[in-house]
């Protein structure tokens, strides 16, 4: 049977899939699905492929479903679950072995784990939560904790240690990763001695305006603290850029960490300044990973052995960067 592939906008799926010609129910049995003579069918989603990562992964397991025969259906949500989560249940009601889940967190697709789990069709994600959950058959993502630890070592070595100094951790909540690190942050700061500007992370509200709010916190706080921050510590790329520029337009030398590996932060980074670091997720280390979960599931039902999996990170400093290859280059 001749492989398909199906790229689907999550605000036509449905009406795409009838089109197509799906049919058939979820495996149900645990045994890895398909006959000799039918491909392996796989519903494929992300929520974030319009960021550089979720860009990169549609195309990667495209790439990869090709490769191995598989009979794929992609769907893209452009962060909007009301459209995205009936366009997968959709998908779901026409039947499947496995689905993928790409950089959508657990608590947004309740309705996509019943309907799942209601077919019996297993859910192998990445980076789709911070916590184990039975949601998954795994869930494959980056050391949160890690990630932590090195970026607020890198500040603290880069100061002359934490004690007494003030450090600003701005932050994200509604995404699950982020949050989780940021809370993280706002504790082994203050467990070294540092204030932390309001005691929480200063909270951006809308990802796309990320940069201009971060550069807004630093500019706003220097403006009524003058030479009163000694680094800022930010959970992602975007938002430490728009730090960085924030302190360097008010003439401080304070220092940023981000998270993401973005080429413009490796290029900060090595100009010098501002930016000091950022982390590298190995992302198609991740990819990797998981795909040798699903292949097993597929030869015999195999399921993985952890429904949690955290991958070890690297810190990105000058001393690395021009070796690093960024993450919106993938």
């Amino acid at each position: 049977m001749r492989t398909q592939f199906k790229v689907v906008a999550a605000f036509a799926a449905a009406a795409v899939l009838a089109l197509t010609g799906c049919s058939g129910g979820g495996s149900g049995d645990n045994t890895g699905g398909g006959g000799e003579d039918d491909p392996f069918k796989v519903i494929a989603f992300t929520s974030g492929n319009q960021t550089p990562v979720g860009a990169w992964w549609v195309k990667a397991v495209t790439a990869k479903a090709e490769e191995l025969g598989w009979d794929l259906t992609m769907i893209q949500g452009d962060f909007d679950f009301q459209k995205m989560n009936p366009a997968v249940e959709s998908a779901i009601g026409q039947g499947a072995d496995v689905i993928l889940d790409g950089y959508t967190d657990v608590s947004s697709i309740g309705s996509i784990v019943t309907a799942a789990q209601d077919a019996g069709i297993p859910i192998f994600s990445m980076d789709a939560g911070t916590e184990p959950t039975d949601a998954f058959a795994t869930n494959i993502t980056t050391n949160q904790q890690q990630i932590v630890d090195i970026t607020v070592d890198a500040i603290g070595e880069d100061i002359g240690g934490l004690e007494g100094k003030t450090v600003m951790v701005i932050g994200h909540d509604p995404h699950a990763g982020i949050r989780q690190r940021s809370g993280f942050a706002v504790e082994a700061f203050e467990a070294a001695g540092a204030t932390v500007v309001g005691g929480e992370p200063q909270q951006v509200t809308n990802p796309a305006t990320g940069r201009t709010e971060a550069l807004n916190f630093v500019t706003d706080y220097l403006s009524a603290n003058p030479d009163g921050l000694d680094a800022v510590w930010a959970g992602w790329d975007d938002a430490a850029l728009g730090a960085a520029q924030g302190l360097s337009e008010s003439g401080s030398d304070a220092p940023v960490t981000g998270v993401d590996a973005l080429a413009e932060t490796l290029a900060a980074i090595e100009a010098g300044g501002n930016m000091l670091a950022t982390i590298d997720q190995p992302w198609p280390v991740v990819l990797d990973m998981l795909m040798e979960d699903v292949l097993a599931y597929q030869e015999d039902g195999t399921m993985p052995a952890e429904n949690f999996v955290a991958v070890d990170v690297t810190l990105v400093t000058v001393d690395n960067a021009a070796d690093t290859t960024p993450s919106d280059q993938l």
